[in-house]
């Protein structure tokens, strides 16, 4: 069964300068998120093929293995998906031996709800959009499985993207779920994808975050216990349902986002431990100033940050995030200081305007991140930026405030000397000739810090000869790092902890 709800605004279209290139095997390894045709639409035929919906478990051994190999969330928080799905199972259960149901008994509330999450409102971050429209099948076996475990009778997907929510209806269409499935559509913005704004928007409110407790495992849709989930979490989840000999390297294995400087950003699926400074590589920009980590989230790092490996522990010890697994690679023409103020922007005019503290706070550092870079600043504006970046965080209903004072902290930790620079003297030259760049108006920030999502088209008719990769762009990006290692299989032991390389073969997209 499938209902469709859907609002009547939808993300504009704000692509970058370059198409966005996916560095995928042409060959791929068991377990791989990627697929094999990661350039096509995959229908349930082939999904099936695969051993797709025919699960080597069951519900509890699947959350045993889930446990066993420590799947974390994917949606930026990076929380153990197996505690997720036990919190939510124990209190549908605590609510139905209590008796407690939901405000619509006819709905079925009071059971469970799931809901995947496919709202990426972190920019430079393409994986959950491309997800839906190449693989929406992978997502929502996940989602059925998740099901399984927590007893949720409905589920949801949740997408601001248009062309992901026809290809998620009609991969709904094509292969109808054992339980009611809805696709709720909502207009794009940093806050939407806050789980308990999705709940809320669910529920037919508004996509803004709202004060916890409680959270949606404990009362989410229609009051119910609520799973809100990652699309790239579910596929995970539906792999090792599948595949669970296969856990480790599927647990240990993450998409990223690659951007930044003027070449073709990347989509690709890389092992844990692999260096930042070789994704910096296959991404084509061999030698950065830094990066802007997590999408916004995790703040800025150095160039010796570079050597820290693509690990989520060694990432947070570091002080910084993987969170969605966005990096924003500064070329050595960009100045750090520009890039801060840019996304600081960014967050200020995403606020969702509802606690004063974060209305003011954001606006705040964003003012005096622009007064740095444009060198109009005042003498005590570290010492204000230090303030806020000690005294703000926790202080809102989600987690842009946090966003905000961890970028300007993180700018005055990292990079001290760039800031004394445009303390004590004019704007440096790339800040003079970007002055341009840091308009204060939402649409050129987004348009600035987004990456364009890869073009997936649908594929052959059965039976028709295999489908050829995408022409290599002209960009640097296309290249894959020398000696990448052979992807024709995947390892049945865990994944390696030493440093490996990103996979290789390439992709056109520019939707």
């Amino acid at each position: 069964m499938t209902r469709t709800r859907q609002s009547t605004t939808s993300r504009p279209s704000t692509p970058g300068p370059l198409s966005t290139v996916i560095h995928a095997p042409t060959d791929p390894t068991p377990g791989s998120v990627l697929g094999a045709t990661p350039y096509t639409t995959e229908y349930a035929e082939a999904y099936e093929a695969t051993g797709g919906y025919a699960a080597a478990v069951t519900p509890d051994e699947l959350l045993h293995h889930l446990d066993a190999c420590g799947l974390r969330g994917r949606g930026g928080a990076g929380f153990p998906a197996a505690v997720k799905l036990r919190t939510v199972r124990e209190h549908g259960r605590r609510d139905r031996g209590n008796g407690t149901r939901g405000e619509h008994a006819a709905a079925g509330a009071g059971a469970p709800v799931v809901v995947a999450n496919g709202e990426e409102g972190e920019p430079g971050s393409v994986k959950d959009r491309w997800l839906l429209r190449a693989r929406p099948h992978l997502v929502l076996d996940g989602l059925v499985h998740a099901a399984a475990v927590t007893g949720a009778d409905h589920g949801y997907v949740y997408v601001s993207d248009p062309e992901a929510a026809h290809h998620v209806r009609r991969a709904l269409a094509e292969r109808v779920p054992p339980l009611p499935v809805e696709v709720v559509e909502t207009a794009a913005a940093y806050v939407a994808g806050e789980e308990t704004a999705v709940v809320r928007r669910i529920d037919g409110g508004p996509a803004l975050p709202t004060a916890k407790p409680p959270r949606p495992f404990e009362r989410g849709v229609r009051g119910a216990p609520t799973l809100v989930a990652n699309v790239e979490t579910l596929a995970r989840i539906a792999l090792v349902a599948t595949r669970p000999d296969l856990r480790e390297t599927i647990a240990r294995s993450t998409l990223v986002t690659l951007s930044g400087g003027s070449v073709a950003p990347v989509l690709t699926e890389v092992p844990y431990g692999v260096p930042l400074r070789t994704l910096a590589a296959a991404h084509g920009t061999p030698a950065p100033a830094g990066a802007l980590m997590g999408g916004l989230f995790g703040g800025l790092v150095d160039a010796r940050a570079l050597d820290l490996p693509l690990e989520p522990g060694a990432l947070a010890d570091a002080g910084t995030a993987l969170g969605c697994g966005a990096i924003r690679f500064l070329a050595a023409d960009v100045c750090p200081v520009g890039a801060a103020a840019e996304a600081a922007g960014h967050l200020a005019a995403e606020s969702a305007r509802q606690c004063g503290v974060c209305v003011s706070g954001s606006a705040a550092i964003s003012d005096a991140l622009d007064r740095l870079a444009s060198g109009s600043a005042e003498p005590d504006t570290a010492e204000r930026l230090h303030r806020w970046a000690r005294g703000l965080p926790g202080r809102g209903a989600c987690g842009l405030l946090d966003a905000a004072a961890g970028l300007a902290g993180s700018l005055l930790r990292v990079f001290p000397e760039q800031v004394r620079a445009h303390l004590d003297g004019p704007p440096c030259r790339v800040c003079r000739a970007d002055a341009s760049g840091r308009d204060p108006h939402r649409l050129t920030r987004l348009t600035r810090l987004s990456v364009p999502v890869p073009a997936v088209s649908a594929p052959a008719p059965t039976g028709s000869a295999p489908i050829a990769s995408a022409p290599t762009p002209s960009a640097p990006a296309a290249s894959a790092p020398t000696g990448s290692a052979p992807t024709t299989s995947a390892p049945t032991s865990p994944a390696p902890t030493t440093p490996a390389e990103p996979m290789a073969a390439v992709l056109e997209g520019t939707s």
